[in-house]
């Protein structure tokens, strides 16, 4: 329930000190967007003063309610919200809106500023974030909670505006939200109509409400966004709705209080110029000096007492709870924790030794699905999923649960999504208590690039399975053969990306993936088999390091061969017909560059000598291999799109065969 406003502020000085904290930092900055803040700000009262559960002392409180500023150009919303309500964000970082190493950049960013959840401003993604978040409750509060103990009951809250629903992915992941009945998530749409470009009836006229209502959601439209009551009621409906998500439609005016630019797109991405902000502190009625908060108005808008209370209230029920299930609350409190289960190193031994002991030639996918076959079973966190090709990309295994309205499960059938699956996954790694992974064909990493891009920005723990990972592809041709994908990818800031030979390289390369804390994991499969490679212990061991002598030359190398993912079988080949030449040559797998670049000097020193030519092959383009091998070197790759044909054909005609590497090499030698 609502708690009681404070008697001391009225409404419109609480709804005010939004506008003049919004309209002063970014007057300040000279840059930023105070329209949307301006024209938020009832209903940003309503919520985070009356509804929103959540702890400003503690931002990490694992049951708070979730908030996402899907348009996030506005955030100077959110930091004023954070500054009032009580949290770690002191006026002087308002001030410093959008300066250097400040505390309130120009869009909200997760792990910078307390009481953020997500990183969000590539509008619809925060939103997608929302929807990934509300799965993680709806799935948490399923595995964990019993009959009289609702460890997990909290909501996620998500503001969204215009430019949110025009972006594709609001598409994919609202349709996916309703389909999965996400009841505890409720969008509040800013709809005032004014984009950059000016109007939007121009060139966005769709019948929002009746979208929705098709999707699934419960709708509740013309609200009126400036009605304190109204905004109230709605959110009150949206609450009493269990099995829906709701989108409450809120009609607003952007820049809220501006006598003169209010309702236009001149106050949208845009500061108002000094002459306006005076004008608008007359029209509101405003009579105080920029960053100046009053302290009625301050006391009217702490949180703390209140958030403290809400939080208490749920430590004694997770007392209750550990006291009644005293194992599944420590299950919990090492999910939430992102702590690996302890069961989990004597699993990825064990796999190791089984793929090198079966030396299996398969597909990398297929060795993919043999890995998650062995460390799923001991990471209940693990959260997978596919869009729409799960017999292609076999994220699936034997304890494949599938999640529906009605049932929890393990694994999210995303259907033919792949934007929305990978920034379902960000939002479900940003709440916790799971471990996403999800899967697609290579090629399609490009509908999904952005999401993967602020997985990378975010840090997040999200396995991102690309299976068809080059031209090996075969018949389906060039607009499915991946050339440039993982060159690309590997370009990402804080982006892993692993292209394994064998069952081996796949299953270190997962491991690696889950252990990692501090980012993303992408690994490159192929469709086509991939011979097993018998390596000694050392070099099992040496796998991690993204790049190792995989075989070495009898006699004094003459070159070295880097070779990644199936062309490390052509380079063991060429080896051989090398070596018959009398051309001894160094074998270099290497899986990860991004994970061999991380190494110390030495360690690459040792793999790669210095004075010694060096050659790459990869089926992919080759721009990324001239770092390794040098102006003096050579690159076997693929520098244009593909063709129609057999695997082998296709190899063999583009130029990444034995013969093509072989006489590479001697060109160098």
């Amino acid at each position: 329930m609502p708690d009681s406003p404070a008697l001391a502020a009225s409404h419109s000085d609480l709804v005010n000190a939004i506008r003049a904290l919004a309209m002063d930092a970014v007057q300040k900055a000279n840059s930023g967007h105070p329209g949307m803040p301006m024209g938020m700000a009832e209903i940003s009262e309503v919520l985070w003063r009356r509804f929103l559960r959540h702890n400003p002392a503690n931002p990490a409180w694992p049951d708070r309610d979730r908030f996402v500023l899907s348009n996030g150009h506005g955030s100077m919303l959110q930091y004023a919200l954070l500054h009032l309500t009580g949290y770690d964000l002191s006026m002087e970082d308002i001030r410093h809106f959008r300066q250097l190493h400040s505390k309130t950049p120009g869009h909200p960013e997760v792990g910078i500023t307390p009481g953020v959840e997500t990183t969000t401003g590539p509008l619809g993604q925060g939103l997608a974030n929302a929807v990934g978040m509300a799965l993680a409750e709806k799935l948490l509060a399923a595995e964990f909670n019993k009959p009289g103990h609702a460890l997990v009951d909290h909501r996620t809250w998500v503001f969204l505006g215009d430019g949110c629903l025009m972006e594709g992915i609001s598409h994919e992941v609202c349709s996916l939200a309703g389909t999965l009945g996400l009841g505890k998530l409720v969008a509040i749409y800013d709809d005032n109509g004014i984009s950059i470009d000016g109007k939007v009836q121009g060139w966005f006229t769709d019948n929002t409400p009746m979208r929705f209502a098709a999707y699934g959601w419960n709708v509740i439209p013309n609200v009126d966004g400036h009605d304190a009551k109204a905004v109230e009621g709605a959110i009150a409906e949206a609450l009493a709705q269990s099995d829906k998500p709701t989108l409450i439609c809120a009609k607003t005016v952007i820049g809220k209080g501006s006598p003169n630019k209010q309702g236009t797109d001149g106050v949208h991405g845009a500061a108002l110029g000094d002459k306006e902000v005076a004008a608008t502190r007359d029209a509101i009625g405003w009579k105080h000096a920029p960053f100046e908060i009053p302290d009625t108005v301050r006391a009217a808008w702490d949180q703390r007492t209140r958030g403290a209370a809400l939080e208490g209230e749920w430590n004694a029920k997770l007392s209750a709870y550990e006291a009644a299930f005293p194992e599944a609350a420590r299950e919990y409190r090492r999910r939430m924790a992102g702590e690996l289960p302890g069961a989990w190193k004597s699993a990825t031994t064990a796999l190791l030794a089984k793929a090198n002991e079966k030396a299996e030639t398969v597909a990398t996918r297929k060795a993919s699905q043999l890995a998650i076959e062995a460390l799923a079973p001991v990471l209940p966190e693990a959260l997978g999923g596919s869009a729409d090709l799960t017999g292609s990309n076999l994220t699936n295994w034997s304890g494949t649960k599938a999640v529906t309205a009605d049932k929890p499960g393990n694994y999210v059938y995303f259907g033919v999504r792949e934007f929305g699956m990978a920034a379902i996954g960000n939002g479900l790694a940003l709440h916790g208590g799971f471990l996403p992974y999800s899967g697609t064909f290579l090629t399609f990493s490009d509908y999904s690039r952005n999401a993967l891009r602020m997985a990378s920005l975010m840090k997040l723990r999200n396995v991102f399975v690309f299976t068809h990972d080059s031209i090996g592809l075969g018949e389906d041709g060039p607009t499915h053969q991946a050339v440039e994908h993982t060159a690309s990818l590997r370009l990402i800031p804080g982006m892993t990306v692993w292209r394994p030979c064998d069952t081996v390289e796949t299953a270190q390369a997962w491991i690696d993936s889950v252990e990692r804390r501090d980012g993303p994991s992408c690994l490159m499969l192929s469709r086509q088999n991939s011979p097993f490679v018998a390596r000694s212990s050392a070099a099992i061991e040496a796998i991690r390091r993204g790049g190792y002598v995989l075989s070495e030359s009898v006699g004094t190398a003459k070159a070295v061969l880097l070779a990644t993912g199936t062309e490390v079988s052509i380079a063991m080949a060429a080896q051989k017909k090398l070596a018959e030449a009398g051309i001894p040559v160094r074998v270099v797998s290497m899986p990860s560059t991004n994970v061999f670049d991380r190494q110390d000097a030495s360690w690459k020193e040792s793999v790669l000598p210095r004075g010694i030519p060096r050659v790459s092959i990869e089926a992919g383009v080759t721009d990324g291999w001239r770092k390794y091998v040098g102006l003096e070197g050579a690159c076997v790759g693929v520098d244009r799109f593909g063709e129609s044909a057999p695997a082998p054909d296709v190899y063999k005609y583009l130029g990444v065969d034995v013969d093509h590497l072989v006489a590479a090499v001697q060109g160098v030698v």
